[in-house]
């Protein structure tokens, strides 16, 4: 099921995407959000801030979340409370 995914680029820019989990389209929505993640693919990140790594693939709805979680300010909405997560610049 996607989860949609709100939040800001570092410029302001606001966007909204749906993480659909598929492996050929890990996100819908934002043109800007589809390249993020795709400039991403292949690389390890970490899930939260104290790790454990993945190597980010189209078909890891968390991996692909912790992309947009690491570059953008992002506003999750689902089964829980909406929330803010920001990430500090490295």
């Amino acid at each position: 099921m996607p989860q949609t995914v709100t939040g800001r680029f570092d410029d302001g820019s606001a966007y909204q995407v749906q993480v659909t989990g598929d492996a050929d389209r890990p996100v819908v929505g934002s043109a800007r959000a589809v390249a993020l993640v795709a400039l991403h693919t292949g690389e390890s990140i970490p899930l939260t801030p104290t790790g454990p790594l993945r190597v980010v693939a189209g078909d890891d709805e968390e991996a692909v979340l912790a992309v947009l979680r690491r570059y953008t300010d992002v506003v999750e909405k689902g089964t829980e409370a909406a929330r803010l997560t920001q990430t500090p610049e490295t």
